[in-house]
């Protein structure tokens, strides 16, 4: 039998579950196995151990993918450079994210970006991608905006 009887266990999965959507959430920022351990309840050994046994791959190789699927999109629709994505995504070194990305969709992504975009319409301007995905930072949440709509007059009797 390749699962233990612990994995079996619903306390188990759901903290791993858990960790794997904080991932999902917060895929853009950078995030310390450590911490999304801590977050489920684990020791980082321990942590990376049970979520390997449960979902097939480290947490590391989950949030790489997960990341590489993001980049992925921005670069079939968003006007931003190569590099801009790279960091967009959460990745801190181009070398590291185009060697991911080859590894993974078996072309580089310049390569992907000109094969994805073959016949396609134009692109989304990198301005309101950046916007949307918090790349515009300051002290405002992300999303919201900088146009205060006034209110509208109350209906005439």
């Amino acid at each position: 039998m390749g699962i233990a009887p612990s994995i079996l266990d619903t306390g188990v999965l759901r903290r791993m579950r858990l960790a794997r959507d904080v991932m999902d959430r917060d895929w853009a920022e950078p995030l310390d196995v450590a911490a999304v351990a801590a977050r489920a309840g684990y020791s980082r050994y321990h942590f990376v151990r049970l979520f390997s046994e449960v979902y097939g791959e480290t947490p590391g190789a989950y949030l790489a993918r997960r990341r590489i699927e993001r980049a992925q999109d921005l670069l079939r629709t968003a006007n931003l450079t190569v590099t801009e994505i790279c960091v967009l995504v959460g990745f801190t070194s181009l070398g590291t994210f185009c060697t991911r990305f080859k590894r993974q969709t078996g072309m580089t992504p310049t390569e992907f970006r000109r094969h994805a975009r073959a016949g396609e319409p134009s692109s989304i301007p990198g301005c309101f991608v950046l916007f949307w995905a918090g790349g515009f930072r300051g002290d405002r949440a992300v999303g919201d905006s900088a146009i205060i709509e006034k209110a509208a007059p109350p209906p005439a009797p």
